[in-house]
């Protein structure tokens, strides 16, 4: 079970925020979407934004933060809802094995090094080799998205 979890400071909640409400707008920063998940202790949905990472037509969810609350949640139901408040997308959502993750990893960090490269474990960087990725792989959740059956995507 993944362990690590760098809890974002007050500055990073706020920003979070904003960026959060856009993309429930449907306004997208640098890949940014609306997440919002079943919260497993009290079952009501929970948003938070993401970066949406899309490799050959399948969509990721990478937390570099580690085992954070939306990951645990993610886990808890196995059921997201992605996208803006007035068109979101259902998708199961299944966690990846460590040994699928670097080549998940490898790309999520060529797109998004410049924002996560503060608390990405293991001082990862778009250059890290498969052997590091490897290594940090279990304290980084990785969810493959899948359409719900019965749902056009």
């Amino acid at each position: 079970m993944v362990t690590q979890y760098q809890q974002p400071n007050r500055a990073a909640r706020a920003a979070n925020a904003a960026i959060r409400w856009l993309a429930e707008m449907g306004i997208s920063i640098a890949g940014t979407r609306a997440l919002r998940i079943r919260g497993r202790k009290t079952g009501r949905p929970r948003s938070v934004v993401v970066n949406l990472l899309t490799v050959d037509g399948v969509d990721y969810l990478v937390s570099p933060r580690g085992n954070t609350q939306w990951a645990r949640n993610i886990r808890a139901a196995g059921v997201v809802e992605v996208g803006p408040r007035w068109h979101r997308e259902r998708a199961l959502a299944r966690e990846l094995d460590d040994a699928a993750k670097p080549d998940v990893l490898r790309s999520y960090l060529a797109r998004w090094y410049w924002q996560v490269r503060g608390f990405v474990p293991g001082r990862l960087t778009p250059d890290s080799g498969d052997e590091q990725l490897r290594a940090a792989a279990p304290s980084i959740p990785v969810f493959v998205l899948a359409p719900e059956p019965g749902t056009p995507r």
